[in-house]
């Protein structure tokens, strides 16, 4: 039977496997490449399953690479997927200026309206739908998932679990961006991606989807307190105040001295595994 996945490259690691895949996906119509670390338990059955966001200018290999996650996820028995975090090609537009913080590598995990990004970025489709369905049919992966990430990642991490109750059994994040219709990466990318009314972003807006979540999954958020956009892009004290008042269980740790980098998510991506196996195994 032939595969609509393209094996691009294989490296053992603790008893697994970590692959990186390209394939033509429907939602962002364009070929996209994801990472998959498979444990060493895999090989005798379906196991669940973590889906990993990067955050603005990284790819699939980020996390893969620098996180040191492959241990223990060998150690519970879970499959990490980590996505690009945008489409890209020659005719996916970028942004306009060049800029970093938008356009490739930078989808905010949305569903653009607005030309001319409509045709292809709407990695929530992807993330949520397209990508799961593809890797249970090919893979030795469960539906039993959870989901997290960093920064841009953490904001696509919060919004796919708030969105789609039931559709994931955990979810945490590292230094997400949670309130973007409040700060200036958020108000870049959703002014062009969504549109200029701000009634539009409210849906992709952790802080104003809480209010109104049906399902009420722990959080569990991660926020260095030396972390250069602390203050202007992330705002973890809005997220705790939108759960406060909605009652949603968050806990949200303070780490002195740690900033924004991989050596933080390093540091503390043990303690997001064994949180994430506690519901998957359950």
């Amino acid at each position: 039977m032939t595969t609509p996945l393209t094996l691009i490259s294989e490296n053992r690691s603790f008893g697994g496997w970590h692959r990186r895949y390209r394939h033509a996906a429907t939602s962002t119509g364009c070929d996209m490449t994801f990472a998959v670390f498979l444990p060493p338990q895999a090989e005798h059955g379906p196991v669940p399953v973590l889906y990993w966001l990067s955050g603005l200018t990284c790819t699939d290999e980020n996390f893969m690479q620098k996180a040191g996650a492959h241990r223990v996820a060998a150690e519970l028995g879970i499959a990490i997927v980590a996505p690009d975090t945008s489409p890209r090609g020659a005719n996916v537009p970028g942004d306009p200026d060049g800029a970093w913080d938008f356009g490739h590598g930078a989808g905010f995990y949305v569903n653009a309206t607005q030309a001319p990004w409509k045709a292809h970025y709407r990695m929530h489709d992807y993330v949520v739908h397209e990508l799961p369905a593809l890797v249970e049919a090919n893979l030795p992966v469960s539906p039993r998932r959870a989901i997290s990430g960093h920064s841009m990642g953490g904001h696509g991490a919060l919004v796919c679990a708030l969105r789609n109750p039931g559709h994931y059994l955990s979810v945490s994040a590292f230094a997400p961006i949670s309130n973007p219709m409040d700060c200036p990466w958020g108000h870049k990318a959703l002014s062009r991606y969504l549109g200029e009314d701000r009634e539009s972003w409210r849906e992709w807006d952790a802080c104003e989807l809480i209010a109104g979540a049906s399902e009420r999954l722990p959080l569990l958020v991660d926020q260095g307190e030396a972390d250069s956009f602390l203050a202007e892009q992330l705002k973890p004290d809005a997220l705790a105040r939108a759960c406060g008042a909605a009652g949603h269980p968050l806990t949200l740790r303070r780490q002195p001295g740690y900033d924004h980098s991989y050596y933080f998510i390093a540091s503390f991506i043990e303690d997001h595994l064994r949180h994430h196996a506690a519901a998957l195994h359950s």
